[in-house]
This record gives structure tokens, sequence and C-alpha cells, in this order.
């Protein structure tokens, strides 16, 4: 299914960006729209290696180096002592992005690229606004997008009205793993036992898919009223010791 939904999006974008010529084809899903966002992702079905005792390094080639790098985010605010630390991502997650002119747009974004200044028609997923506005009340909630920070940035900026998102982390902040931006949670500088990663592709979340709690693509039809439906789950969670056993516990009966 998720397969099926990339081919999809492969299309759409072959259409808003056009295709160039022949002579100057560059490989499908590298061309304008991936340099902006990060909504192409390669399923990885064998997962690295993973030590979740101290930070990862992973190199291109999948080796896991041992050096200790800076953590990703500073020391949680006093307000924040104590609860679940919640990655949340961006495209697909909470918006959906395209160039091609949408009439009822939430924003519109201008983003330079190569020297022109190109129009992002930004559309709110539904119910995103409950969403983070009872995430941000429950939880340290951290943005983490594989999505390039001149568009992210002013994308959130308007987005979270009411300050949810604690930190925000870009594609700088990924691990660049066997063709994708991975969200290596164990750099995050928070304990693993208390954070959990919200994201619709599973590639993003491959080095810790135990705190992983999936999406379904806002371009689905099972998006309508998605985050609505997980607001009392996360209410619930926010209470437990154990996140490990309720994540486990939804996966298996979803």
């Amino acid at each position: 299914h998720h397969t099926y939904l990339l081919i999809i999006w492969e299309s759409i974008i072959d259409e808003e960006i056009g295709t160039p010529p022949s002579s100057s084809k560059k490989p499908r899903g590298r061309g304008l729209f991936h340099s902006l966002f990060c909504c192409l992702c390669n399923d990885q079905t064998e997962p690295p290696p993973v030590n979740n005792n101290a930070p990862l390094l992973v190199e291109e080639n999948g080796t896991v180096s041992k050096v200790q790098v800076r953590p990703l985010l500073p020391q949680a605010k006093s307000k924040d002592t104590g609860k679940i630390c919640v990655v949340i991502d961006l495209d697909e997650t909470l918006v959906h992005s395209s160039f091609k002119p949408v009439n009822n747009a939430d924003f519109i974004i201008p983003v330079e690229i190569d020297g022109t200044v190109h129009q992002v028609y930004v559309l709110k997923r539904p119910h995103v606004d409950e969403f983070l506005k009872r995430m941000g009340e429950l939880f340290e909630c951290i943005l983490f997008t594989a999505s390039l920070a001149k568009y992210a940035d002013p994308v959130s900026d308007l987005l979270d009205k009411w300050g949810a998102f604690r930190g925000r982390l870009f594609r700088e902040s990924c691990v660049f793993h066997r063709g994708n931006y991975v969200k290596d949670l164990s750099r995050l500088g928070r304990d693993l036992n208390k954070v959990i990663i919200i994201d619709n592709s599973p590639a993003s979340y491959v080095f810790h898919p135990d705190n992983a709690v999936p999406v379904v693509s806002w371009f689905d039809d099972m998006a309508d009223t998605e985050l609505l439906d997980l607001i009392p789950f996360f209410e619930r969670l926010s209470q437990v010791e154990d996140i490990y056993t309720v994540l486990r516990q939804k996966r298996d009966s979803s």
C-alpha cells in the first residue's frame, strides 16, 4: 500500500514540475520538488544496527560510528521536565504542499530556489489545529522534518499558533542512510524510553520503529479524521510510564 502511494505521488510531482529534457533528465524524485520537500522516501525493510545507549552517527554505507555527537536538542525547559518528547513530522503528516496553484490553500509560502522565487501552496490536514493545540498541552513537542528550513520554518510559523513546538529540526538534522533522510531519535538528547515519533513514512523512523505512531499520508482517504481520532490515545499515553507496551498494543490492534 505504501509503495502504491509513492508511485501515485511521483506521478503527481512529474505533473507539477514537468519532466526535464532527456539530455538533462535527473533521477525521478530528485528534481525541484524533492530539493525542497522530502515526500519521496524508499521503504527500508532491513533496519541498521542500533545502539540505544548513545547518539548514533550512521555512515552512508550503513556502519555505525562510535563517535559521540552533540545532542540535537537543548535541555528541556522546566515546564516540560518529566514529559514525553513527541517528535512530529510536517509534510503529509500535518500539511500537504504543492507548487501547483490551489484555490483553497491555507497558506502560500514564497520560497527561493536556485535564484527563482516559487510559490508553495499549503493545505492543512483536517483537524490539525485541534491536534497540535492538545499535543502542546500534553507533551514536549518537537517538529522534525526532512524538508528544508526555508520552506518548513515559515509553514510552522503559520501552522503552530499555540507554540506547541518547543523546537524545530530540519533536513540537516537527519541522517542520510541508504537513500533516505532518517530521523535518528537517539541523537535528540532525550531518554528513548520517553520519545515518540509521529510520521507517515516508515523510512523516517527505521532506526527506532518501536517508538513510532504511524499515520497515513495526508492524501489518503483515511486521513480525514485520523488526527482527531488520535487525541484520546495521546491523552492516555501522556500518563503512562511504559510507552513501549502501549505503542506495541496499538500496533497489534491496527
